[in-house]
């Protein structure tokens, strides 16, 4: 059935994908309050950008060792939630070019599914660097960690402006006269 603004209605699976996606980014929120201290005032974030040694050591030992438990816990469930959220904006790029038959808007699409993409490799990487950066942090765990956690964030970010601009994009070109 047609949406009043001419998408079809969302898929079962991409419904599925969405509820998915939400429920463990909400259990990834509530994990991340009491890795949350005046060393690391954003939790797991700030220690997903703490680029020197010093700063991740900081971090650590602001956390305690509960604090250790529910960073690993994050970063464990953060591999879950990796191929969930992918998952979740291939299917959405594809919903949002159903109706946008335009070579211009496919090759938007590739490029956005491929940011995607990069944005879980990226975020895998980091997650690989960061639990083993949790026992003795080092400059180089740390900084790697750092772009890595820096690549996915401009990865999601221009993906998900590349589905507003697809999504914006004009159906058919202007008419000349």
């Amino acid at each position: 059935m047609d949406t009043e603004k001419g998408l079809p209605a969302f898929p079962k699976s991409l419904k599925a994908c969405l509820i998915a996606t939400v429920v463990l980014l909400a259990a990834l929120v509530l994990i991340n309050q009491p890795l949350k201290t005046s060393a690391a005032n954003q939790g797991i974030v700030s220690f997903q950008l703490a680029g020197s040694a010093e700063q991740a050591l900081a971090i650590i030992q602001s956390w305690s060792s509960e604090g250790l438990y529910w960073a690993k816990l994050s970063l464990w469930l953060d591999f879950l939630f990796i191929p969930v959220y992918c998952l979740t904006l291939i299917l959405l790029t594809r919903h949002c070019t159903v109706d946008r038959p335009g070579v211009r808007e496919r090759t938007a699409a590739r490029w956005v599914r491929a940011l995607f993409i990069a944005a879980a490799v990226a975020d895998i990487t980091e997650n690989l660097l960061l639990l083993n950066n949790l026992e003795t942090p080092t400059d180089t765990l740390s900084l790697a960690a750092a772009i890595s956690a820096l690549a996915k964030f401009t990865a999601l970010t221009l993906g998900i402006a590349g589905l507003v601009i697809i999504r914006a994009a004009r159906r058919h070109p202007l008419e000349p006269g």
